[in-house]
C-alpha cells in the first residue's frame, strides 16, 4: 500500500518570535533606534503629544507658520568618549541636527545649543567642544543663535551632554517623505557605512588597525542640496542612517511606506578596516551608526543622475546603488547575500553600541 507524499509545509506566513518587550523601567535599548525605541514612541510619546506635525515621525517636523514652510528638528548627544578620531561631541551636535533638517528637504538656517555639564568638568575641554561647534556651524552655513547651560552635581552626569534644535526653510517644490516611496524606487547610499560607530568602538576597546578608523561626521546639506537640485520631485525620501545604522533606516521606511526593501550585500560599501573591526567584535556593519551618510530613495529614471551628482561631491565619492523598493515582503528588509541566497534583516530590539551619538 502506498501513500501520497505529504505536501511541503508552508512557512510563508511564519515569523520569528521576539522576546516580550515589557520593561517596567527604561533600559539602554530604549535609546538605540531599534524596536524598543519605536515602541516607546508609539505607545507613550505619540499618544501623549499627538498632532499632525508629529505624526509624520520624520527627522524634522514640517510646519506652516504664517505662510512660511519651516522645518524644526531637535536631538541630544551623549556620546562617550567626547573626543574621537574624526571629531567630537561638538561637531556631532551641529552636524547631526543640520543633517536631520537637510534630509527633510529643508535649508538649515539656525541652531540652539543646550549644555548639561557635570561639576568638575574641565573648562579647557568645554572650550575645545565649543570651538569645534563654531567651526562645524561655519562649515554648514548655520548660526547658533540661542542656548542654555545647566550644571549637575559631580557623579550625576558624564562630563558633557548637548542638546541642539534646528530651524530650516523648506525648499520650494520639494516634498520628501517615507509614504512617497513605491515599488521600483532605487535605494542609494552616499558612501561607506559603519565608519562613525567603529571609530567610537576602536577608542573604547583600544583597537588598532593598519589604517585608523575615523568617524564620518560631516554636514551633508551641501551634498543633499545638489542632489535635490538635480532631480527635484523624483527624490521620494531621504534619511541619515544614524542610530541603528542602515538596517534600521531601511526597515523604518519599508514599514512606513508598506513596501519591501531588497538590497544587494555585495554593493553595500564598507571600508576593509571597518569590516575587520566588525568581525572582531561580532557586529554587523548594517546596524552600525553613521554620522556623515545619507540614504536616498529615488525614482528609477533619476537614479543615475543622483549617483553622478553624489560622486561629484567630496562627501559622496563612494556613493553606491544598493537595492530597490519592491512590492514583495512588505514592511521588511531582505538582503541578497554574496552567495546568492536571501536573508531577512530584522530591526534590532535595542542597539549593538550604546552612547554612540
Amino acid at each position: 500500500m502506498t501513500t501520497a507524499p505529504k505536501a511541503a509545509p508552508d512557512f510563508s506566513n511564519w515569523s520569528c518570535p521576539l522576546p516580550l518587550a515589557d520593561y517596567p523601567t527604561i533600559v539602554m535599548g530604549h535609546g538605540g533606534g531599534g524596536k524598543l525605541g519605536a515602541e516607546l514612541v508609539e505607545h507613550l510619546f505619540l499618544p501623549a503629544f499627538r498632532n499632525p506635525a508629529l505624526e509624520n515621525l520624520g527627522d524634522a517636523a514640517v510646519l506652516d507658520l504664517g505662510g512660511a514652510r519651516l522645518a524644526l528638528s531637535t536631538d541630544s548627544f551623549v556620546v562617550q568618549p567626547l573626543f574621537f578620531p574624526g571629531g567630537s561631541i561638538g561637531e556631532l551636535a551641529v552636524n547631526g541636527t543640520v543633517n536631520d533638517l537637510a534630509v527633510s528637504g529643508a535649508l538649515p538656517r539656525t541652531l540652539s545649543a543646550g549644555f548639561i555639564l557635570e561639576e568638575g568638568f574641565p573648562l579647557a575641554q568645554l572650550a575645545a567642544i565649543v570651538n569645534a561647534m563654531v567651526t562645524a556651524a561655519a562649515n554648514a552655513g548655520v548660526q547658533i543663535v540661542t542656548g542654555d547651560t545647566k550644571v549637575v552635581e559631580h557623579g550625576h552626569g558624564d562630563g558633557c551632554y548637548i542638546n541642539t534644535a534646528g530651524v530650516g526653510v523648506m525648499r520650494e517644490g520639494v516634498q520628501v517623505a517615507p509614504y512617497r516611496v513605491r515599488p521600483g524606487d532605487v535605494v542609494i547610499v552616499s558612501g561607506t557605512i559603519g565608519d562613525h560607530g567603529m571609530a567610537i568602538m576602536s577608542v573604547r576597546e583600544g583597537l588598532e588597525f593598519e589604517s585608523p578608523i575615523r568617524s564620518d561626521c560631516a554636514a551633508l546639506n551641501g551634498m543633499i542640496g545638489a542632489a535635490l537640485d538635480a532631480v527635484g520631485g523624483a527624490m521620494r525620501a531621504m534619511r541619515d542612517p544614524t542610530r541603528g545604522g542602515l538596517a534600521s533606516t531601511l526597515s523604518e521606511i519599508a514599514q512606513a511606506s508598506q513596501v519591501g526593501m531588497l538590497i544587494d550585500e555585495a554593493r553595500v560599501p564598507v571600508r576593509p578596516e571597518v569590516q575587520s573591526a566588525c568581525e572582531l567584535l561580532g557586529l554587523d556593519p548594517v546596524y552600525v551608526a553613521n554620522e556623515g551618510k545619507a540614504v536616498f530613495f529615488v525614482a528609477p529614471e533619476a537614479a543615475d543622475t543622483v549617483l553622478d551628482t553624489l560622486r561629484a561631491h567630496p562627501l559622496g565619492r563612494d556613493a553606491a546603488r544598493i537595492g530597490q523598493a519592491t512590492g514583495e515582503h512588505k514592511g521588511m528588509l531582505v538582503a541578497r547575500t554574496v552567495m546568492g541566497a536571501s536573508r531577512v534583516i530584522p530591526m534590532q530590539i535595542g542597539e549593538q553600541l550604546p552612547r554612540i551619538c
